[in-house]
């Protein structure tokens, strides 16, 4: 018998190389070569995902809005964009045990009392699935089960059944009879969530993927996998906390970047109606170091508090950020000892953005800069002040985009005074909310001494 030909697979790009090497020669990545089967080529394997069409002008085809279908769980699908796509493709990753399997169980319990939905379970058996239904107290009368891994027979479900929502959990246990090599592998997932996604187009089934992620936080499996799919979606938070984060890192039927909160209970997970309330600590006093930060996670505006504390360095100084860049908290650093004369060089920095929430926006640069400030001199900030604008190289405080919500979101929650950047300063006065503009940074820096005093 001839021994299997062996090929080596990139994790990132699925490019393949004949033999192991250190770097990609496809995309350039290092340490992404994973040995895997050669797999024999079949013209079979390789469809249109779409018949095909005559060549159309564009003007001359209607563009319908696609009917969105409510999972009954608000944050849910405000994560989704408004709700499930017929013929959709959903990609959801998250690390073992933040609630994937939970949520995604919730969402079709509710679909299934006046939808046809389809839930293939592959990493547990029947038993283990109606335990956890049971456990959170779901009506799954009419919630139809496949426990099965085999791709063809999944197929076949999906096309006597026809669903119109079906979740595979997950799609790195599938396996499909057309390839020799085991299941997870980067030439299985590939081919499995091909044919899945193939399918959902031409039968307008909405597919709901979970995918494992590696111990670097990213999606197991070929990065070509959260291409073809189309919508991304990513669990966030601190396993040893109550609180779960739903963020759309990739979304063709809304909007990117946005939030979903929720909490879990031993009922499963709840919705959280008031997302700041979770980023904000409370203090029975105004306390040093700290300043709230209105950010925009996709078209929601949300109130962050971000801590900072500078002490005294014994030894090298240290620069740690929970949350935040911690390459731009360098950056800022040096921007407030060229341009504010606020000196930091032999102190130890730590930064923490308050709940376990992830904020990418270069608008926190601001907040950041006078939370070390407060820290620094040791005076607290007005208990009642927001901050956001970005912060360049040369001093200058740049505009946020969105100004104007984050100001009402801040006023609605009780906020009597923001500095924003002068860019920001809104055309009508916010009822409630005083003002304060600022072009540069040794500017704000001087406004916040004159608000503590």
């Amino acid at each position: 018998m001839a021994k299997a030909k062996s090929i080596y697979s990139c994790t990132e790009c699925g490019g393949v190389s004949p033999k192991w090497q250190g770097q990609c020669p496809a995309c350039g990545q290092w340490n992404t070569l994973v040995e895997t089967v050669a797999e024999p080529s079949s013209a079979s394997r390789f469809q249109a995902v779409a018949p095909a069409s005559q060549l159309r002008v564009l003007a001359a085809i209607e563009a319908r809005e696609a009917e969105r279908l409510t999972t009954g769980i608000g944050e849910f699908d405000r994560a989704l964009g408004g709700g499930l796509v017929p013929g959709g493709v959903v990609l959801i990753g998250g690390d073992p045990g933040i609630g994937k399997s939970t949520l995604l169980l919730q969402a079709l319990a509710a679909l299934a009392q006046d939808q046809r939905v389809l839930y293939v379970s592959g990493e547990e058996s029947g038993e283990q699935v109606a335990l956890r239904a049971r456990r959170l107290g779901l009506a799954t009368g009419s919630l139809p089960l496949l426990a099965e891994i085999n791709l063809e027979a999944i197929l076949a479900a999906l096309r006597t059944e026809l669903p119109r929502v079906a979740v595979v959990d997950s799609i790195q246990t599938l396996w499909s009879d057309a390839l020799t090599s085991a299941p997870g592998s980067v030439a299985q997932v590939r081919e499995c969530a091909a044919q899945l996604t193939r399918l959902a187009k031409q039968l307008g089934i909405t597919v709901i993927l979970v995918g494992h992620v590696t111990k670097e936080g990213a999606l197991a499996g070929p990065r070509v996998l959260e291409h073809i799919v189309d919508t991304v979606l990513y669990f966030e938070g601190d396993p040893h906390s109550s609180f779960r984060l739903v963020r759309s890192c990739k979304n063709r039927f809304g909007a990117v970047n946005e939030l979903g909160v929720f909490a879990m209970t031993e009922r499963g997970l709840k919705e959280v109606s008031n997302p700041s309330a979770l980023f904000l600590s409370q203090h029975g006093q105004d306390v040093a170091g700290s300043c709230i930060l209105v950010t925009q996670e996709g078209t929601r505006p949300l109130l962050v508090e971000i801590q900072a504390l500078v002490d005294e360095a014994h030894g090298n100084p240290r620069r740690l950020t929970v949350g935040l860049d911690p390459q731009r908290l360098a950056m800022l650093l040096a921007v407030l000892h060229r341009h504010a004369g606020v000196v930091c060089f032999d102190q130890d920095v730590f930064v923490n953005a308050v709940g376990g929430v992830r904020i990418g926006e270069p608008a926190a640069d601001l907040a950041v800069m006078l939370a070390i400030v407060s820290s620094l001199k040791n005076k607290p900030l007005q208990g009642k002040l927001v901050v956001f604008g970005e912060v360049g190289l040369a001093g200058e405080i740049r505009p946020a985009p969105r100004g104007q919500e984050r100001l009402k979101e801040a006023a609605k929650l009780g906020f009597t005074r923001a500095l924003i950047p002068a860019a920001n300063r809104p055309r009508q006065a916010i009822p409630g909310l005083e003002v304060v503009a600022v072009d540069r940074v040794d500017e704000a820096v001087a406004r916040i001494r004159e608000l503590a005093d």
